[in-house]
């Protein structure tokens, strides 16, 4: 279990044959607090190859309780087409950046 954020990762080890299964090459902490928000850039080992898979996106949520950070929700983005279809539905919807 991680008390802070900074301890969160979804690197994965399987604890049977020792290889790692996911792979975490960025984390963006979206939003902090009893209620966080993160999201991953990572990589899956395909099994039949040995090799790691193409990126993927994951956002997750995590719940603060009892001083431990608990996984709540995720969403996959699987793929390059599934992210630019994201993208360009957001900025659909929200085609000012209020942060600019």
């Amino acid at each position: 279990m991680a008390e802070t954020i900074d301890e969160l990762s979804i690197n994965w080890t399987d604890a049977t044959d020792g290889k790692q299964k996911v792979k975490e090459l960025k984390k963006e902490v979206l939003t902090r607090g009893a209620w966080s928000t993160i999201m991953y850039l990572y990589q899956d080992l395909d099994n039949k190859t040995g090799e790691f898979g193409e990126p993927k996106i994951r956002i997750q949520r995590y719940q603060k309780k009892s001083g431990n950070y608990m996984p709540r929700s995720k969403f996959t983005v699987t793929n390059a087409k599934q992210a630019y279809q994201i993208i360009d539905i957001i900025k659909q919807w929200y085609p000012e950046n209020p942060a600019s």
